[in-house]
């Protein structure tokens, strides 16, 4: 099996806030360590399962945070910022499975330090369906047939991939409590349950399917203040609905709706609240 292992922040065990995940702040390089060993949990359960390769992508901000000289030395790591494809960068149909860790909740659900790319995001929706960065980063896996065999992260994190994804895996290493608040494992015991169902994910993998895209997918975005809405709206082949700060985008497949919501969200990010 070749595994696809995608490691995000907010969802590790015992981070609860932005000391925890942001790069000036005094728990910032404890968290990273943390993170690193959580990954390492993952990587260990998949080899001793059989696993071929296994490539790790760091997903979260900068995208530099894993420590690569504590990785498993086996290991294969995507690390670094920009990439075209972000969380899922170098993701494809080569992979058999990909497992999501340190995962957390889409910014209107509750679950610790949930968000959808930015803060200035309430929803996303592909056509109908409401996604965050799980369900978005799911549909491209599944445009090349890859299942999501596990996600890692608090309670809301899972019961959010248990309703995209039928029969997916989910490891829960602590429970919302509010948005910067949580009943966490120790590492320890969580690096204990998530090597165990790592290794059950693997076992089990037959019994999950991708999560397929939509073809021509439409990508809506809803934004918390309108100036946001007016940046985003200033991408070619996006549209505005009246009345509202929802931006829309009318793509060819998924990988190009993926791609919109990058710049959309980039645009976004430049407005001011003064």
């Amino acid at each position: 099996m070749k595994l696809y292992v995608s490691v995000d922040m907010e969802g590790i065990t015992g981070l609860v806030d932005h000391t925890h995940v942001d790069s000036d702040k005094h728990n910032y390089e404890r968290s990273r360590i943390i993170m690193t060993d959580e990954a390492n949990h993952v990587i260990t359960a998949a080899f001793d399962e059989g696993a071929s390769e296994v490539v790790v992508n760091d997903s979260h901000s900068k995208m530099n945070n894993l420590l690569i000289e504590r990785l498993h030395p086996e290991t294969q790591l995507i690390t670094g910022d920009v990439k075209p494809f972000s969380m899922v960068q170098g993701l494809d149909d080569s992979f058999d499975g990909a497992i999501f860790i340190g995962y957390h909740a889409r910014a209107a659900l509750k679950g610790v330090m949930s968000h959808s790319m930015i803060f200035g995001v309430r929803n996303m929706f592909i056509n109908d369906v409401a996604v965050g960065e799980l369900g978005f980063n799911a549909y491209v896996a599944g445009f090349y047939d890859v299942p999501i065999l596990m996600v890692a992260g608090d309670d809301s994190a899972a019961f959010e991939a248990e309703q995209l994804i039928p029969n997916i895996t989910t490891a829960i290493v602590k429970e919302s409590i509010s948005r910067s608040a949580a009943k966490s494992l120790t590492p320890a015991k969580a690096g204990q349950l998530i090597r165990e169902r790592t290794a059950f994910a693997i076992k089990n993998n037959a019994v999950v399917k991708p999560l397929t895209p939509p073809d021509r997918p439409l990508l809506s975005i809803e934004f918390t203040n309108y100036g946001e809405a007016e940046w985003a709206n200033l991408m070619p082949g996006t549209e505005m609905v009246p009345g509202t700060t929802i931006v829309r985008f009318q793509s060819k497949n998924i990988l190009e709706a993926y791609q919109a919501m990058l710049v959309m969200t980039e645009l976004a990010m430049r407005t001011t609240f003064c």
